[in-house]
């Protein structure tokens, strides 16, 4: 099996446990498998074990000699993973294990995701549950689902589980630092109602395509200057609407509400005599959009070639709602800390666009450190679908979690690092959305940090993990909870 590559690498456990983990479908909101591994393992080992109707899991550990007075300590992760493919790739992931790829000090996978986000916490977890030379407190594993769709785990969980006063969240992706604060969340969709009518008579048809965007997470990569294979369609497809007399048949774009739209596709079809024209319009757009993100896209494509002629296109007034409320509909930074430098503050993406069964479903997510400013940036959104006649639903939602510069195991934390690296930690707030900001909510007088190894590309095919980060996570770990007697 694939996973055996990873036989060697350090610490053992830990990767041990991970390419078990890999062999398990998780995709958010069918987690049922992993669940059921989990409570297994749990009482397998001898540990104290649940599950609630949700399918968190709660697997408690009795403290180390020496420890049995000391607060007891959380370790905290989520079991579901977000599922993204290479268009090219023939994955099944309710059904296919994740094949993981040596790639020189980083570990990847092959055309999919890799789930290190967050099956590395997990495996983590497993291991220091499973090793009783631990010196440490009393522990609790709180293993989640549902975090990367809608942070429903947390957000179902009971105000009565948990009896930890510290939690050690492992969902960070940068070795080296350690989180204390992250944004709330909500999500804005539009639906719009279409009717299919007769194609023109001497239209011609073509596929439009574009992939190659590097994508990435919506909160931690917004500000990189990525492009959304969304919006970059949508610039030909408008242009054709108004310019070309084209017809639309089909749109396509961009999948997970937490993830840059890599790719997208649309069916159009062009009067035969405005064909020439439409080509060298594209043609010419193409080379504009490749030169304006050059540097952050340059395996950026566009692909456009002849198909058969479908029967029906798209109803010429949804047609125009549709193609100008795509381009008016912000998506990437709204707004920037006023007292953090270079922080994000408020952001949108424009996640998805999908067309099926007389429904038009537009997914958008907006991000902010500031309560006022996540429901205006999710008004804002909500204005421009309006204006296009659309229906509007937002999500519930999710809180941000406040920073705590005072926070003792963040102090512990940082100690640790210092002695151990010697250097000094960097700690921050993130703009992505994490899990502590509904704990939190929940468990107002919990003392948290979020930490982890060097993650990139997450929620893309490209994500990969750097191995040594690994083990400077897993000793680093064990020494803070060495430290929290």
């Amino acid at each position: 099996m694939k996973k055996d590559i990873m036989k060697g690498l350090k610490p053992e456990r830990v990767w041990f446990y991970f390419g078990e983990i890999m062999q398990i479908p998780r995709p958010s909101k069918h987690e049922e498998r992993i669940s059921a591994y989990l409570v297994n393992w749990g009482k397998e080992h001898g540990l104290e074990t649940k599950s609630d109707k949700l399918g968190n899991v709660l697997i408690r550990k009795p403290a180390a000699k020496g420890y049995e007075k000391s607060p007891m300590a959380c370790l905290q992760a989520h079991m579901d993973m977000v599922c993204e493919k290479n268009s090219d790739k023939q994955f099944d992931f309710m059904k296919d294990p994740i094949q993981p790829v040596l790639d020189g000090e980083w570990l990847t996978a092959d055309g999919t995701t890799l789930g290190a986000d967050d099956g590395i916490g997990v495996a983590t977890i497993l291991a220091i549950l499973e090793d009783k030379s631990l010196k440490h407190p009393a522990l609790e594993a709180l293993i989640t689902v549902d975090e990367e769709t809608g942070l429903t785990g947390a957000n179902g969980l009971s105000k009565s589980w948990l009896k930890s006063e510290i939690l050690l969240n492992f969902d960070d992706e940068d070795e080296g630092e350690y989180c204390i604060g992250c944004a709330g969340g909500i999500d804005t969709v539009a639906e719009m109602d279409y009717k299919m009518v007769a194609t023109p008579r001497g239209h011609k048809a073509f596929r439009l395509h574009v992939s190659g965007m590097v994508g990435g997470h919506s909160g931690d990569d917004i500000n990189r200057g990525r492009a959304n294979a969304n919006k970059l369609i949508n610039r030909i497809l408008w242009e054709g609407t108004y310019r070309h007399a084209m017809r639309l048949a089909s749109i396509d774009g961009g999948n997970l509400r937490n993830a840059i739209a890599r790719e997208a596709e649309a069916i159009v079809t062009v009067p035969e005599d405005n064909v020439r024209a439409f080509k060298s319009m594209v043609t010419k757009m193409v080379k504009a959009m490749q030169f304006e993100f050059r540097s952050t896209e340059p395996d950026m494509k566009f692909e456009l070639r002849a198909v058969d002629t479908p029967k029906q296109v798209l109803d010429k007034d949804t047609q125009e709602r549709l193609v100008n409320l795509i381009y008016a509909c912000a998506h990437g930074v709204l707004a920037m800390s006023r007292e953090i430098e270079n922080f994000v503050e408020t952001s949108t993406n424009l996640a998805s666009i999908k067309m099926a069964d007389g429904t038009i479903r537009i997914a958008t997510s907006q991000r902010s450190s500031v309560e006022s400013a996540k429901m205006a940036a999710a008004a804002k959104i909500e204005s421009t679908f309006r204006l296009a006649g659309a229906r509007v639903k937002h999500s519930d939602g999710y809180p941000g979690w406040t920073p705590n510069p005072d926070s003792r195991v963040l102090k512990v934390g940082v100690d640790v690092y210092k002695k151990m690296y010697g250097r000094e930690p960097l700690v921050r707030a993130i703009h992505a959305g994490l899990e502590c900001g509904l704990i939190g909510e929940k468990y107002p007088n919990m003392d948290m940090i979020s930490y982890g190894p060097t993650l990139r590309g997450v929620h893309s095919p490209d994500e990969r993990i750097e191995i040594k980060t690994v083990e400077m996570f897993w000793n680093q770990t064990l020494e803070i909870l060495k430290k929290l007697k």
